[in-house]
């Protein structure tokens, strides 16, 4: 049971980091009650740090589905739950990494880090397959 409360914490802290994006995008566009009648357009129309920190929310958007079902199905085939949680924990960890090094408008440690970060639940998925 323990081991089901790690995975499900990836997944949540997963689902909750774009919108730690997206607050920061917000707070430097200098986002205001007003501006929450179109917040999308709003942030489509920041520049400098807030269109990168939206930037950032969008492609952790983006590569949440692939993440949630490498987790998932790994945790179907049981696969070892260390595994999981290494591989699971690195994604975050190198997911954060990524999101600071798009605000820092350092681009290519930027690539570098998406690179790694996808990685992770590629290689969950390839441990899967292996098992099928």
């Amino acid at each position: 049971m323990q081991s089901i409360s790690g995975i499900v914490y990836l997944i949540l802290i997963a689902c909750l980091l774009p919108y730690v994006f997206a607050m920061i995008a917000k707070a430097v566009g200098g986002f205001t009650l007003k501006d929450n009648q179109n917040p999308r357009q709003f942030l489509s129309n920041t520049n400098g740090l807030a269109a990168r920190a939206n930037a950032a929310q969008q492609n952790s958007f983006e590569g949440l589905p692939l993440f949630i079902a490498a987790i998932l199905m790994a945790e179907y085939m049981v696969i070892d739950q260390h595994v999981i949680m290494i591989l699971g924990s690195a994604y975050l960890i190198l997911r954060v990494l990524y999101g600071i090094c798009y605000l820092a408008n350092w681009s290519s440690l930027r690539s570098v880090m998406w690179l790694l970060s996808m990685c992770c639940p590629i290689f969950l998925l390839v441990l899967v397959i292996r098992l099928t």
